[in-house]
């Protein structure tokens, strides 16, 4: 099959560095390896059952999803899916009990409510579902708050029929911090996090999945004490949020956004025709929206719909109108779930197109 150039696809375009993609795919693997972790990465990042099946080649023991259709996208691919959200609703449950029968499914949960329309729904199709119950260690969004609750719901999971109770699940979405900070705030996930296991331990529910991590504190997850899964999602691409906060390297971002540059009639900037529908309207600390990937002090100082600004006051490099640049967005899972297909690249090439299938909440 052959495939546009560069300069022939219809910009703004989602493109994947698929070298870059295959290094960072490697180093977690061998990181997971090295530290025997369980490698159980969250697919929400790039919604491809394609990109799933690399990271289970690459070792992955499982996926990770958030929504019912990702779990049928990756069921296609993988026999191990953890949904980690509380699927509420007998639509959400249906779609759920009807993946194929060769894929093990897990849920995490943090409420009995859910815990008891899961096990209805399972003993109604004959099939059993895995538990982990879900613990709040900090981000103050969802999860149990004591580690009573968590006994109780445990206790509660492991004595249902339709359920199997496998541990639990945390998600430190709040450490957010450069790596070379995370420390005091990943012993206080430790902490808090062994006083569950101490819990469930001490009424013969010891876990045997620990699940947590996430991209921002990938490297450093084997010191978080007892966590023996990690979820990373972001890792296989990377973005500025990553570049930022030490998770990798800018020459390991593997994720971009091409775009055409439509006006340099404004002095001391230049307009592109990637805004907040390709890149998203997410801040950090720092200035903009993104920045151009071979030139990173070129940062988008201003975003709407369709226009990016790029901010040419730190640079001598003035662009054309017509002239192309690949633009890393500040997160890149809210820019890939704005794009219908992801273009593959390899060596300045075309190769590869990828549908994000897994986008929207319909049956695939």
């Amino acid at each position: 099959m052959s495939f546009p150039s560069l300069d022939n696809i219809e910009t703004p375009a989602a493109l994947v560095d698929e070298e870059r993609l295959e290094r960072n795919l490697a180093k977690a693997s061998a990181y997971m390896r090295e530290h025997g972790l369980r490698w159980r990465p969250h697919t929400k990042t790039h919604k491809v059952p394609e990109l799933a099946a690399r990271q289970l080649q690459a070792g992955a023991v499982g996926v990770t999803v958030a929504t019912p259709r990702e779990a049928e996208v990756m069921g296609t691919v993988a026999d191990d899916v953890l949904l980690a959200y509380s699927p509420v609703g007998a639509s959400k449950l249906a779609r759920l009990m009807a993946l194929p029968r060769r894929v093990r499914l897990s849920v995490g949960l943090d409420s009995r409510e859910v815990l008891t329309g899961l096990a209805e729904a399972a003993r109604g199709v004959g099939r059993t579902v895995g538990v982990l119950v879900e613990l709040d260690l900090g981000m103050r969004r969802v999860g149990v708050q004591t580690p009573e609750e968590a006994v109780a719901l445990a206790r509660e999971a492991s004595g249902a029929e339709g359920l199997e109770y496998q541990g639990v699940l945390f998600y430190p979405g709040h450490l957010r911090m450069p790596l070379a900070e995370q420390g005091p705030a990943l012993a206080e996930v430790s902490r808090r996090l062994g006083t569950f296991l101490d819990a469930l331990g001490a009424v013969g529910l010891k876990p045997g999945i620990v699940s947590g991590g996430s991209t921002p504190t990938l490297w450093r997850s084997h010191e978080v004490v007892g966590m023996n899964e990690v979820r990373p999602g972001i890792a296989p691409f990377f973005d500025r949020a990553s570049a930022w906060m030490g998770a990798c390297g800018w020459e390991e971002v593997a994720y971009s956004v091409l775009a055409t540059v439509v006006s340099t009639a404004v002095p001391g900037q230049a307009v592109i025709d990637a805004g907040s529908k390709a890149l998203a309207k997410e801040e950090l600390p720092v200035e903009g929206y993104g920045a151009l990937l071979d030139r990173p002090e070129v940062v988008v100082r201003t975003i709407s719909e369709e226009h990016g600004v790029l901010d040419l006051s730190r640079t001598a490099w003035r662009p054309r109108v017509g002239e192309r640049v690949r633009v890393v967005p500040n997160h890149v899972c809210v820019s890939v779930n704005l794009q219908s297909e992801l273009w593959a690249v390899r060596g300045g090439q075309v190769v590869k197109c990828w549908d994000v299938t897994g986008r929207g909440r319909g049956p695939v």
